[in-house]
């Protein structure tokens, strides 16, 4: 009876170390490279990802309670904003630069513009402790959160316990932030080869000429290799960003910036770190003509994207195959009901 009675514990607990690892790797397709993020550390669970979707959208976060992740991620615009170039906080106050968007997270190796979180359990503390963003302190916001009964039913729920730590907090956040994945546009059905999905013609040749000119730091599947590079924006005379050099400190990575996804890059104007410019015209005419040389500059850039007004229109064509109008309008991202 005890051999019996061990044997069907192993096979339990094979059970459920298969379905934890099985949970994850239903989000992700297949033919994707593995993720980076580490899930043995913090496996996905419903009742965490409803906890970190709620925190996400509660403004009590902030300093003044007037301020979410949301204010500057929305959903319906792929997790960014579009009615400013740069991210606004508490108070009125104006960040330094426009928000990335939030897409399939779990790939990244680093975040933010510059590449100053290296982890994604920790990322939503930069935002939070920002004087010009959230401007608040984790340890207060713990204190605010634990006096909802809410909240301490939430985390009941998430971790069997009503123990409310910063560790949790963050650990819940990227829970909900790794199920935001976009998979499911059209350029996604036409590499799986549905039926019911192909390119037309001006699309076709875009996606030749993405390939030939873009896909070197876009890379496919995920259209970002998350390197740092110098994509020949001439710096702004107020802002005076210096990029990843912030970060290291090295003269090399000088006007370095994270190469963002070009996923629902549709929907997601205002474009670069800073948001000059506000439509994929501009942005190709910036890279076909308005290339500012320096040290730093990416070697592929040095002559610039020669490309005619169609060739533009072309790759525009391409580019709006990436909308993932499943990702955008997808309930379990949007505003909870939590009562």
């Amino acid at each position: 009876m005890k051999r019996i009675d061990t044997y069907c514990f192993l096979l339990l607990l094979f059970c459920a170390c298969s379905f934890l690892l099985h949970r994850e790797e239903a989000l992700f397709p297949q033919s994707w490279p593995e993720p980076v993020y580490n899930f043995r550390k913090n496996p996905l669970d419903s009742a965490t990802i409803q906890l970190g979707r709620t925190l996400f959208y509660d403004p009590v976060l902030s300093v003044d309670s007037m301020i979410s992740c949301a204010s500057c991620h929305s959903p319906y615009n792929a997790f960014t904003h579009i009615d400013h170039a740069l991210s606004h906080g508490v108070k009125d106050r104006i960040g330094t630069r426009n928000s990335p968007v939030l897409i399939n997270l779990a790939w990244g190796k680093s975040f933010m513009w510059d590449g100053a979180v290296n982890h994604l359990d920790m990322q939503a503390l930069a935002p939070l402790e920002n004087h010009l963003e959230m401007d608040e302190k984790l340890p207060h916001v713990i204190q605010k959160i634990s006096r909802q009964e809410k909240y301490r039913r939430l985390f009941r729920a998430a971790f069997h316990s009503e123990d409310i730590t910063g560790e949790r907090f963050l650990k819940a956040i990227s829970q909900f932030m790794l199920t935001l994945v976009s998979s499911d546009s059209k350029y996604d059905r036409v590499m799986r080869g549905d039926n019911m999905a192909a390119f037309t013609e001006r699309e076709q040749k875009g996606y030749e000429l993405f390939k030939q000119h873009c896909a070197s730091c876009h890379s496919e599947p995920l259209f970002t290799n998350q390197t740092f590079q110098n994509n020949g924006l001439a710096p702004d005379s107020v802002l005076m960003d210096i990029g990843r050099m912030k970060v290291t400190r090295k003269k090399a990575d000088s006007l370095k910036f994270k190469v963002p996804t070009l996923r629902n890059i549709e929907r997601s104007a205002p474009y670069m770190h800073d948001g000059r410019y506000r439509s994929l015209q501009m942005v190709l005419f910036h890279y076909s003509s308005d290339i500012h040389s320096s040290p730093t500059l990416a070697p592929q850039l040095r002559n610039g994207i020669r490309l005619s007004e169609e060739e533009k229109t072309q790759v525009i064509a391409f580019l709006k195959t990436l909308t993932d109008n499943t990702f955008l309008t997808n309930k379990q991202f949007q505003y909870p009901r939590v009562l």
